[in-house]
């Protein structure tokens, strides 16, 4: 019995000996035939690591060498359209589409009506005064109805309801159309008390907007309390989406030149489209009593072409849609190809029960 336990360990060690000779052989040819793969695939991304520099390099010397964008110079006195004029009557010149629409609107249609609805009224009057006073008419009129006058009385005023609703719906209708896919959003936040202007299409940037000091104004040959020390630019013939929200109470963004009043409420967004005609600096002030210094805080808007316009954003720091697009593009460009997946390797269990099988016979 003794003999045979003794024989039977030794054959179960040799048997795990062999076992161990066999996975160790496996792995030593499975190693072989995966190194010709890896020395095929090394030379291939070599030169892309060592060729990434040499295209970086004058990249840099390039953005090193380029000069510094030019100062900007804003409009001067000359250039003011929009402000008001002393012992002028009627509305200020309007240099938007709608403007146009809504001042013949108000010249052609609505003070011709107003004329004339006062001129009778007034000629009425002066006809019952002086045909039905108590001395020219000792006896008065026993007449209680006239079906005539009542059918025009009634039929009139519609018909001139009617002439004015249809120029009126199609102004309101033209104010609220939605800005079309392409124009710049610019947002405009009324604070206690001056305005902040954000440009989130050309890099995010901000301008604050405070009263320029009167005396400075003047020096300066711009009109007091309307001037500011830093204008809202936009550019010319281009639609602008124009944002207003309030920082604390509520503000009123107003242009009376432009025919453009949107308010400022704390809390929510409010958008209209807004498209200037000409160059030039544009006079307004917030419409909405927001508390003391609700008269000192102007607004100050300069319209330029557009070339002009994306000079002033860079030199604010900010980016044109065409420096956005270029860095879209370097960025892709520049962008890792997708990694090759490599072949997975097999799995060893087939050598461990090959090795397992070997030493059950022997045991």
């Amino acid at each position: 019995m003794n003999f045979g336990a003794t024989a039977r360990k030794s054959l179960t060690i040799l048997s795990l000996l062999a076992a161990a000779l066999t996975v160790r052989s496996v792995a030593a040819r499975r190693q072989a035939a995966q190194a010709p793969a890896a020395e095929v695939v090394a030379p291939v991304a070599a030169p892309a690591v060592v060729a990434a520099p040499a295209e970086a390099a004058p990249v840099a010397d390039a953005a090193a060498i380029a000069p510094p964008a030019p100062a900007f110079d804003h409009y001067g006195p000359d250039m003011i359209k929009g402000q008001p004029v002393a012992g002028e009557l009627g509305f200020q010149p309007v240099y938007t589409e709608d403007g146009k629409y809504a001042l013949w609107m108000h010249n052609a249609i609505l003070m011709p009506l107003i004329t004339v609805i006062s001129l009778f009224v007034l000629a009425l009057l002066l006809w019952v005064v002086v045909r039905y006073n108590k001395r020219s008419n000792p006896v008065a009129s026993k007449t209680s109805h006239n079906s005539l006058i009542e059918v025009v009385w009634t039929l009139v005023p519609a018909l001139i309801l009617a002439a004015i609703a249809f120029p009126s719906i199609k102004l309101l209708a033209n104010q609220f159309e939605p800005a079309p896919e392409g124009a710049i959003t610019i947002k405009a936040t009324g604070y206690q008390w001056y305005w902040s202007y954000t440009y989130p299409d050309n890099g995010g940037f901000e301008v604050v907007s405070n009263m320029m000091p009167e005396a400075d104004a003047v020096a300066a040959g711009y009109p007091s309390q309307l001037e500011a020390d830093n204008r809202l630019v936009v550019p010319v013939g281009v639609p602008i989406r124009l944002q207003t929200t309030g920082a604390d109470v509520i503000h009123s963004f107003g242009i009376p030149s432009l025919w453009f009043k949107l308010d400022a409420v704390p809390g929510r967004i409010n958008e209209l489209t807004l498209k200037i005609d000409e160059p030039g600096i544009y006079y307004g002030q917030c419409m909405e009593l927001c508390g003391a210094r609700h008269g000192y805080m102007p607004i100050a808007l300069e319209a330029r072409p557009m070339a002009e316009y994306e000079a002033w954003v860079r030199s604010k720091g900010g980016k044109t849609a065409a420096d956005l697009a270029a860095e879209a593009s370097a960025a892709a460009a520049a962008a890792p190809a997708p990694a090759v997946a490599a072949t997975p390797a097999a799995p060893e269990t087939p050598v461990v029960e090959a090795a397992a099988a070997a030493a059950a016979p022997a045991q």
